[in-house]
């Protein structure tokens, strides 16, 4: 599918619409009212599209993005990689706040489109690397960014190990995280909580805790 075609179906399939907890940043989102809502699971494999990710502000990652609007200092004039980016929110919410420059990754085939009209709606600049940085280089970033990365325990794994490789070689890591059950507190400190609003349908209640951590050696 084409770039233009990919446009066309966010254009479609979402809407405009405030991030909950942070009504400053605007993304492309499902919601009740949109067709991208309303496909079930075997409409997307039918379709062949993977889960949508980046179509909804998941509430790890509005964690982090509020907690970078109040501690700007921790991206400002620095390089950063905003990690399994889904919608970019993570990224964007770190232009906003100064970042020297900010790079997103996703693996997903629709998320380098929907981070780039998600920025266009925000008006900063993101650069977008695809594919599977987990078992590569870590880019050359002082800060790495990761919302939202327990939702499986492979998958968890492969990220820890990334993340404390991206440690080990002088990044800061902070992570968004609501309490999910593979995330595991031992090797971070709890940095701030947040009471995160979020839609019941797509998490488990209308207002979900998330906290941001600090990957520590």
């Amino acid at each position: 599918m084409s770039i233009t075609e990919k446009r066309d179906f966010i254009a479609a399939s979402t809407r405009p619409l405030p991030v909950p907890s942070l009504p400053q940043i605007t993304l492309y989102q499902a919601d009740e009212v949109t067709p991208l809502w309303l496909l079930t699971e075997a409409d997307l494999v039918r379709e062949r599209l993977a889960p949508p990710f980046w179509a909804f502000a998941w509430s790890g990652g509005q964690a982090l993005a509020r907690y970078v609007f109040d501690r700007p200092e921790i991206v400002s004039e620095r390089r950063v990689l905003d990690l399994a980016c889904g919608s970019g929110l993570v990224g964007i919410a770190a232009a906003l706040n100064g970042a020297q420059s900010v790079i997103c990754n996703d693996i997903d085939a629709y998320a380098e489109t929907a981070v780039a009209m998600n920025a266009g709606l925000n008006g900063v600049d993101l650069t977008f690397t695809a594919g599977n940085l987990l078992d590569g280089d870590v880019p050359e970033v002082e800060v790495v960014l990761a919302g939202d990365i327990a939702y499986e325990k492979p998958m968890t794994a492969a990220m820890l190990t990334f993340l404390r490789r991206a440690l080990v070689q002088g990044c800061e890591v902070w992570v968004g995280d609501p309490h999910r059950t593979y995330f595991p507190a031992e090797g971070f400190e709890r940095c701030a909580r947040y009471d995160i609003a979020t839609n019941p349908d797509i998490e488990d209640s209308a207002v979900k805790p998330a906290s941001v951590w600090r990957m520590i050696p």
